[in-house]
């Protein structure tokens, strides 16, 4: 997976994720008047908020983040892991808003607050982490925003016209130079002061395209230029490819390794 692919809902749940690994750590629930060394279990200590809201949270946010970056997504049953992901999300924040109030559980016959047990800190850290990693789920596909690149490109060097050469002339590689005997401007056989033959280069038909860098905002495929629906790249946000021709709405894009093909949709792209 190319780290320059991740959008910022990614980013969103990936910290969420980080957000409710460390919060696992931190204390299942505080009790009144306890002591300060009092030794509160922390969300390991309860096998239910473990697999309902930890593991099920981190295994959501991965799920997500990893089948929106890949060329196909795996299937189950006729579902797509990625939409596994989102209801895994959801389903974590749903556990720690009931673990928010009624913390105990089943170990108590009253009110937890009757005891004077209150959630810790890890379980409010937690309720917060997955409400905001359901949430990115949710909505990355829908908020623009949010489906732009985590980490921009750097801004490439301004290209070379495609196939366009240094001019030919005195001075410059490759220009032929006066030879021994010959004056400047005389081919070798001519009188001097008789002028060379001209020889008219065929010119290319004017254009108004110039090739120019340019990124997508989410993963696009390239089509074969042979008209089939052949893909044979994806695009990926985060790195500049060159366009090179452009056919009606559509460019002839050049992938960094050298692959040509069509970029049918241009929409949103992010000129360089």
């Amino acid at each position: 997976m190319n780290i320059r692919s991740l959008t910022r809902g990614d980013g969103v749940v990936i910290g969420a994720a980080v957000l409710l690994f460390i919060a696992s750590f931190l204390d299942l629930y505080s009790v009144d008047e306890a002591p300060d060394s009092a030794d509160l279990p922390s969300l390991w200590g309860s096998g239910p908020v473990v697999l309902s809201v930890v593991l099920a949270g981190i295994i959501g946010a991965a799920l997500v983040v990893v089948t929106r970056n890949v060329p196909q997504v795996p299937k189950v049953a006729g579902l797509d892991l990625g939409q596994f992901g989102v209801a895994f999300t959801i389903f974590a924040a749903w556990s720690a808003l009931g673990n928010i109030f009624d913390v105990m559980g089943g170990t108590d016959n009253g009110s937890s607050a009757d005891l004077g047990i209150s959630p810790g800190t890890g379980v409010i850290l937690a309720l917060i982490a997955t409400l905001v990693m359901a949430a990115g789920a949710v909505a990355t596909p829908l908020v623009p925003a949010l489906k732009a690149a985590l980490i921009p490109a750097p801004r490439p060097q301004a290209p070379q016209p495609y196939g366009a050469q240094p001019p030919a002339g005195y001075g410059y590689p490759g220009a032929q130079q006066p030879g021994p005997g010959q004056p400047y401007g005389g081919q070798p056989g001519q009188p001097y002061g008789a002028q060379p033959q001209q020889t008219q280069a065929p010119q290319p038909a004017p254009s108004d395209f110039s090739p120019f860098w340019f990124a997508v905002p989410v993963p696009r495929p390239l089509f074969a230029e042979d008209g089939t629906q052949s893909t044979i790249a994806e695009l990926a946000p985060g790195t500049w490819y060159l366009a090179v021709e452009q056919r009606g709405p559509a460019l002839v894009a050049q992938t960094q390794d050298g692959r040509r093909g069509v970029l049918q949709d241009t929409s949103g792209i992010q000129r360089g």
